[in-house]
């Protein structure tokens, strides 16, 4: 072999190699590697970049300065430019050959993995952010019902037009059961997991689960709590793209008309937010195939979806949501089917809570039907123990009080559960996931707790509940949805939270920290807790055991539970007890 010809082919090996980092001469046959595995994957681009990347480069506004500008090499960015702009150079005109996909930019000449990772570094901010035209907002209760969320809901389904995928865990409403009707009657596929279900199948006839199957309605269950309370509609079944339109609802209100215009609740509606979107398409799709069936209409067929890898999801770095569902492996029983069994010691969502509640500098906020978390709990005295001036508030339900005695007696029965549980890290879990109340710790430690109270004895019949689940930390971050703070929540029911941060939704954090304001102030402005107290110490008619609700303080419920116990014998007897809807007044009997 000459020199001559050692020199070209050292060359050529060297040119090759450039090629393939797309930094130098391209020759054919070295850089047009067709997608899928050519130098779009080897730059490890999302779906989401290679589409956007296609567009921006056949938009006008791009020119070779703006591809420049993005780090792409001079020879690649010009030959970009003029590919695309055709034979005149220019672009508009008829010889314009436009970018059909990402294969046609993989081929063109200089475009090695290199300027295939700046193009589409040119373009994640299209992919970390919802679309301008995306929207995020929340509906509170109570409210009159052509305002609610089970409004907003009949809505969505009525204008669903390709698929409705539903998680819930109560389900009463007629009109939204007759929008849903009136959806599958139009040809929406739907798929729903309905906790109710897992009664339904024992004897299907008449029930919810059978009446929806019969219209072609694939109703399934899980062998856990199905606690969400989300909605999809035409989402991303058969392309990610799909979730660049699709709405998404998810929060605390079950579909009950109590829900919708009695119960404090929060119900977010996102739009066209395309990780959101995913993200809840993604739990769904896990769960339902999961799930086991109703057996009923057997002729429903078949619903396909596709897959959604991690990958596959944009991060908005501003908004995440995560799922109790992480807490759990599956796998198929010989003799019940697909099971979902808990893997002991993960704390998935109270985690993520726990490290919110670190953040705090200046106030924490909560709103929550339950307060039974112990690791919420503990970060919350570690915290306003770390700093005294944090101003911490949390709101509850009623129900949630619990008396000096009745938290002697919760400390005795989990210390003896400890006990019994021994080194065992399922009994120990078990004995935590009873549901230990900690309010009473809050009180304790100065923390600013209030209760929604209406009644003396609590009974779902006539409960006007504080169902709020969110924590708004600094009026900055907010953490919302289905889940209750209980340990329970996270390692027997699946459950969903929404993380916001208000350098990305300003207005629905501001829209969360008012509500807060709002209900913590609830029945205060009017006296009505010192109405009530003088009606029990003074009156000689009967007085209302169940009563419009006040946001009270610990002191407060124990005063007027002492007063209501001194005026009146009969409340705490066996038929106040076991029937407390036919009993809401009490006469004096001092």
């Amino acid at each position: 072999m000459t020199y001559r010809h050692t020199f070209y082919l050292l060359l050529s090996i060297t040119l090759a190699a450039c090629a393939g980092a797309g930094e130098g001469p391209s020759p054919d046959g070295i850089d047009d590697i067709a997608l899928p595995g050519g130098k779009a994957d080897a730059a490890g681009l999302t779906p989401c970049q290679e589409e956007e990347i296609v567009s921006w480069l056949n938009d006008a506004a791009t020119d070779f300065s703006l591809v420049h500008a993005a780090g792409v090499h001079t020879r690649a960015a010009r030959n970009i430019i003029a590919h695309r702009d055709g034979a005149d150079g220019s672009f508009g005109t008829a010889d314009d050959d436009l970018f059909d996909d990402l294969v046609e930019v993989d081929r063109v000449s200089y475009v090695g993995p290199v300027a295939m990772r700046q193009l589409g570094e040119a373009v994640l901010a299209r992919c970390t952010a919802p679309p301008s035209d995306a929207s995020v907002e929340v509906i509170f209760s109570p409210q009159p019902f052509a305002t609610s969320h089970l409004a907003k809901a009949i809505e969505l389904m009525d204008g669903a037009e390709r698929s409705l995928d539903i998680a819930m865990y109560s389900f009463r409403d007629n009109r939204v059961i007759d929008s849903l009707v009136r959806a599958a009657r139009r040809g929406v596929s739907i798929r729903m997991l309905f906790n109710g279900a897992a009664d339904d199948r024992r004897d299907p006839a008449g029930t919810l689960s059978a009446r929806l199957e019969d219209e072609g309605v694939e109703v399934r269950w899980i062998n856990k709590i199905m606690h969400h309370k989300f909605l999809i509609a035409d989402g991303a079944r058969s392309s990610l793209d799909e979730a660049r339109s699709a709405w998404l609802m998810t929060g605390s209100g079950n579909w009950s008309t109590s829900a919708g215009t009695r119960y404090d609740e929060n119900t977010l509606v996102a739009r066209g937010h395309e990780e959101l979107n995913l993200r809840y398409q993604s739990e769904f799709n896990y769960l339902w195939a999961h799930s086991r069936a109703v057996v009923w209409n057997e002729d429903i067929a078949p619903v396909s979806a596709i897959d959604i890898a991690a990958g596959d999801i944009p991060d908005d770095v501003n908004a995440d949501a995560i799922f109790t569902s992480a807490n759990f492996r599956t796998y198929t029983s010989s003799r019940y089917g697909e099971t979902f069994s808990v893997v002991r010691g993960t704390n998935t969502v109270s985690d993520r809570l726990v490290e919110l509640i670190g953040r705090a500098e200046r106030s924490i906020r909560i709103a929550s039907g339950h307060l039974r978390s112990r690791p919420v709990a503990e970060a919350l005295l570690a915290k306003v123990r770390e700093n005294p001036a944090l101003d911490v508030r949390i709101y509850l339900d009623g129900q949630e009080y619990v008396s000096d005695w009745g938290n002697r007696r919760q400390e005795r029965d989990l210390r003896s559960c400890l006990t019994a549980a021994g080194t065992s890290t399922s009994r120990t879990q078990n004995c935590y996931d009873r549901g230990f109340m900690y309010s009473y710790a809050m009180m304790e430690e100065g923390i600013g707790l209030r209760f929604k109270y209406y009644s003396y004895r609590w009974d779902y019949h006539y409960a006007v509940q504080m169902h709020h689940k969110y924590i708004v930390v600094d009026d900055r971050w907010l953490a919302m949805g289905s889940y209750n703070l209980s340990d329970n929540a996270e390692h027997n029911t699946m459950e969903n939270v929404a993380l916001f941060d208000s350098e990305g939704y300003p207005e629905l954090v501001r829209a969360y920290a008012a509500n807060f304001d709002r209900i913590w102030e609830t029945g205060r402005d009017d006296g009505r807790y010192d109405a009530l107290l003088a009606d029990v110490n003074e009156g000689v008619d009967p007085f209302p055991i169940v009563f419009a609700p006040a946001a009270l303080t610990w002191d407060q419920v124990d005063t007027l539970k002492r007063a209501m116990r001194s005026a009146c014998s009969e409340i705490d007897s066996a038929p106040f007890r076991s029937e407390p809807k036919r009993h809401q007044t009490c006469y004096p009997t001092n």
